[in-house]
């Protein structure tokens, strides 16, 4: 469950930009790992939008993303069970996936959206013949 109570830049109707010059970079819960947040609704389990460094030979717990993640390697390689991604490989992790974060000898910054991702509609346990508002519609 996301803790709503705490919000960085979460108004997506409010135009929000982000210098380099003010980036304020925290360590995350892991050594080695730092992030630097964009946009944020939740503590550690958020809908949340980051650029995250790896230092050299650094690592993140196994974890799960029960809302899906999106990653963008911006620099050296970052590298999971599933494989090694060089700068530019785009990966999309969808909802309940799991991996392992294991970064190599060059260190790897990646830009990350987290829990993005609706959970799928369950599918309806009639048809349209018995529920009429599943019908298609004329005219």
């Amino acid at each position: 469950m996301i803790d709503t109570s705490i919000e960085l830049n979460a108004d997506f109707t409010q135009r929000v930009v982000v210098k380099p010059t003010e980036y304020v970079w925290e360590s995350s819960p892991m050594p080695g790992v730092e992030r630097m947040k964009l946009d944020r609704i939740g503590d550690e389990i958020a809908r949340a939008t980051s650029l995250v460094r790896y230092a050299p030979n650094s690592s993140f717990s196994p974890h799960e993303h029960a809302g899906g993640e999106e990653i963008f390697v911006l620099d050296g390689v970052f590298g999971d069970e599933h494989g090694q991604y060089p700068a530019g490989t785009y990966i999309r992790n969808p909802i309940g996936t799991r991996h392992q974060p294991v970064i190599g000898a060059e260190g790897a910054t990646i830009f990350v959206k987290l829990h993005q991702f609706k959970q799928a509609r369950p599918k309806p346990v009639c048809d349209q013949h018995q529920c009429p508002a599943l019908a298609p519609r004329i005219g």
